[in-house]
Parts: structure tokens; sequence; C-alpha cells
């Protein structure tokens, strides 16, 4: 098996960097980054339905002319659609939007919601050829082990959050010790707490002659993890692809890992009212009827 990729529980191949749309709203903005990123040499990209830019992801996709199985499309079902019914609704939706026979990710986006009837929609899917590899996204070690527990197909990955400040090196053991891969989100935190300019960061990528993006990947790779980032320059996507040629001695490996401080950079996915605030109205819209045009 190629370096570059990681063998899932179900036996396809997933590349272990990845190239991620969040927040990238704007189509035309979306599409030239996508295709930007396609011409650096990613190959794997990450997008979802709540991101609101599947269709411009799927635009870049059909003009890059690279053959289908040469890519990795992951996409996310949003907890409005948290129902078996949605669900299946969901997942055709984000298909015509890609403009893809398939998908080779599809997660469940966040554990809320009827999470089992959801998960039960997407493993028909799988079943029907729709969707290579099921998982989810931001599930605790609890949440998972419940939906192994309940279900028949084990979920590939789950994507968490995971940067120097919040490593989650209890829940990527559990994951790994369940045969589910981790692939972390927000590797570089969004910049938040001056990441690029921390001195012990910065102070490792001089020893290495790489920038701390590269550090904070190589990082990540080394504890066999899976990562999606995003950036809209093209210089620095492809700096970003540029991890394989180095390895971070164990002094490093330690360093990186005093930097944990223990808590979500964002918010915490078990707090009520955050619950409320940002899930809230979209749970609400997953009790109504689906119609499917």
């Amino acid at each position: 098996m190629d370096e570059q990729q990681v063998q899932l529980n179900n036996g396809i191949e997933m590349p272990r960097v990845g190239f991620g749309v969040f927040q990238i709203v704007d189509d035309q903005a979306c599409e030239t980054a996508v295709t930007q990123a396609l011409q650096a040499g990613y190959r794997a990209i990450d997008t979802a339905t709540a991101y609101q830019n599947e269709a411009a992801v799927g635009r870049a996709i059909q003009k890059s002319r690279l053959k289908r199985e040469a890519l990795f499309i992951t996409s996310k079902l949003w907890v409005a659609d948290a129902t078996y019914e949605r669900a299946k609704a969901g997942i055709d939706a984000s298909l015509k939007r890609l403009g893809l026979d398939y998908l080779d990710l599809y997660l469940l986006h966040q554990p809320y919601g009827d999470v089992i009837g959801a998960w039960r929609a997407l493993e028909e899917a799988h079943q029907a050829g729709k969707l290579r590899a099921i998982g989810v996204s931001n599930f605790y070690s609890d949440q998972l082990k419940n939906l192994v527990l309940t279900t028949t197909v084990k979920p590939a990955v789950n994507q968490i959050e995971i940067n120097p400040w919040y490593q989650q090196a209890e829940a990527v053991q559990f994951a790994q010790s369940m045969g589910i891969q981790v692939e972390a989100w927000a590797p570089f935190a969004e910049g938040k707490q001056a990441i690029f300019t921390n001195a012990t960061l910065v102070a490792i990528g001089a020893r290495y002659g790489k920038s701390v993006s590269q550090v904070i990947l190589r990082w990540l790779l080394q504890r066999q993890l899976v990562v999606v980032s995003k950036t809209v320059h093209a210089d620095r996507m492809a700096m970003n692809l540029n991890v394989n040629d180095f390895e971070l001695d164990d002094r490093a490996m330690r360093e990186i890992t005093a930097l944990d401080q223990h808590h979500s950079q964002f918010f915490n996915h078990r707090d009520p009212v955050a619950i409320d605030q940002i899930f809230g109205t979209s749970l609400k819209k997953n009790r109504r009827k689906v119609t499917i045009d």
C-alpha cells in the first residue's frame, strides 16, 4: 500500500492528507480553491451539506478531468436530515449537487437527531454502492461505542477536532482500538492563539527547515491520523502536501504533546446551551415530513 494512503476497516484506501472547503461559501472562490488543490496534487476533497458548496466542488471535479477512481470525495449529512427518510434523500441530494454517482466517504456530521435511523440509511446506501465507506464526525467515544453496538456496519472514520491545543489522546486511542480511522479537522485551530507564531512550533520548524503548518501536519501523520486542512492560497496548498520528506523525533513529539490544553478551540459538543444555539433549529426541522423533488 502507498505510504500516503491508509486502509480503512472495510478495505478501501484513503489519502492521509486531504483538502477541506469549510467556510469557502462563495461559489467561484470554492471552485477555484478546489481546482488549485487538485492541480497541487490533492486527491482527497472534504465537503458537507452544511458548507453549502457541494455544487462548486462538483464543478471543479468535473473540470479537472481526473479519473473518478483517482479521487476520494467526502461529504456529510447535516443534523436537519438526521432521520432515516431524510438521510436517504440527503445522500441523493449530495450526489446530485456534486454530480457524482458515488461518494468515497459519507459522514454523519454531528451526533444529534435520530442517529440510528440516519445510520441505517447510510448502511443501505453503502450496500447499494452509493457510498464506498461510511463514518461519523464529532462523536465522543461513548457515542461511537453505542453506534457500533446498535448497528450493523462499523464506522470507518471518526472525524474530530485535533490540533496542538486540543489533542484528544484518549479519543484517538479508543477509536484506533476499535479499528476506526481518526481524521483530524481544524489541525491549525483556524489560527487561534497565534498558532503559526508559537515559539515551540516555530523552533521545531527551524530545526527541520519546515513551516509551522508542515510541523503540525507531520505530527498528526505520525500519530497515524488522516488530516484535512484548508487554505485558499496555492503556495500553501503545495507546502501542506510536502510533509513526507521528514520525520519528527521523540523530542519534537514530546514538545508538541506538552502544548495540549485539553479543550476544544471552538465549542463543547456536550454543552446543552451550545447544542441548542448551534443545532436546535436544525434538529426541529428534521421532525418535519421529508419531501423529495
